[in-house]
């Protein structure tokens, strides 16, 4: 990663702009042509420096529902439980704890009925308990992470 990409990541935390060509006005604002830009941006996520670089949906806001979920997934198996649980599109990402409930993922559905759904499909694949911790109240963390 050189000065350029950390001048990228920099930028893009504060915002992405919604037009017709918003690659271009961030180059432009950074002083690159689009092409460098998304070339870089491109790389950075197949180095894996960027994990994922996209749009975030407020799924309450767009009609739907959202969770914090969590299994005891044997060791033995924790691989093989990740890949069942990230197969569902309505997984929004899946990390590991140190914790007796091993495995947390976020659920993000269409639709408030689709959660128990999602759940009892999670159930039936992993053969495991899924703890759903529903939010209470909601906090905004403006976190910006300087590169």
């Amino acid at each position: 990663m050189d000065e350029i990409d950390r001048k990228i990541i920099n930028h893009l935390q504060g915002g992405f702009p919604v037009c017709e060509s918003p690659y271009l006005v961030v180059a432009t604002e950074l002083g690159l042509t689009e092409t460098v830009l998304i070339k870089r941006l491109n790389d950075l996520l197949e180095t894996g420096i960027l994990s994922r670089f996209g749009p975030m949906y407020h799924a309450e806001q767009m009609g739907g529902e959202l969770t914090l979920a969590a299994v005891k997934a044997p060791q033995d198996r924790f691989d093989q439980v990740a890949e069942m649980i990230n197969a569902l599109p309505e997984v929004a990402h899946n990390y590991a704890r140190n914790h007796e409930l091993n495995m947390w993922f976020v659920i993000a559905t269409d639709k408030p009925e689709r959660l128990p759904e999602v759940i009892q499909i999670i159930e039936e694949k992993t053969a495991l308990s899924v703890y759903n911790m529903p939010k209470i109240k909601e906090y905004f963390v403006g976190l910006k992470l300087e590169a």
